[in-house]
């Protein structure tokens, strides 16, 4: 017997590419969103780029990933986010933690 269809999208592990807007660099954004992605057991990296956006990529299961993405519209204290673009794909598995690119 198999899964029925809700049970899969819980389950199946997803990515998440996601860009952040506005103010988010030097306000801790990148060690906040390493602990927010430990919190949900994801993996992947985050890093400040130099357009002063940050970049996040994780994998995880889907209600994970769309908690995480919660997170990012509104990150630590200091933060003030003007716009989070998201991608969703396929999971590659290639990562095993979550790590803070620099």
């Amino acid at each position: 017997m198999s899964e029925p269809v809700s049970e899969q999208r819980d389950t199946e592990n997803r990515r998440l590419h996601a860009v952040v807007y506005g103010r988010v660099q030097g306000v801790n954004f990148r060690a906040a969103t390493q602990r927010a992605a430990a919190q949900r057991q994801l993996t992947g990296w985050v890093r400040n780029r130099p357009d002063d956006t940050v970049e996040t990529v994780a994998e995880g299961p889907l209600p994970a990933l769309e908690a995480f993405e919660r997170f990012l519209h509104i990150g630590p204290a200091a933060a003030w986010v003007e716009r989070v673009d998201i991608r969703y794909s396929a999971a590659t598995g290639e990562f095993h933690s979550f790590n803070v690119r620099y």
